[in-house]
C-alpha cells in the first residue's frame, strides 16, 4: 500500500469534500403561503394544493 509523503492539509480536505453535503430533495415553495412543503402534497400550513384550498384549517 503507498504511503502519501506529506499529510494532507485541512483546506485540501474540505475542497474534496464539498459536493457531499446534505440537501432535501422535492422540497418547493408553496403558492399560497410561502412556506416550504413537499411537491405534489397538500400544504400543511394552509391546506392548499394547486393553489386551490382542500383541506380547512381551524
Amino acid at each position: 500500500m503507498a504511503v502519501q509523503p506529506r499529510r494532507s492539509s485541512s483546506t485540501r480536505k474540505n475542497k474534496r469534500r464539498t459536493h457531499k453535503k446534505l440537501t432535501i430533495k422535492g422540497m418547493v415553495e408553496c403558492q399560497d403561503c410561502g412556506e416550504m412543503k413537499l411537491s405534489h402534497r397538500v400544504c400543511r400550513n394552509c391546506g392548499s394544493y394547486k393553489g386551490e384550498t382542500v383541506v380547512e384549517k381551524n
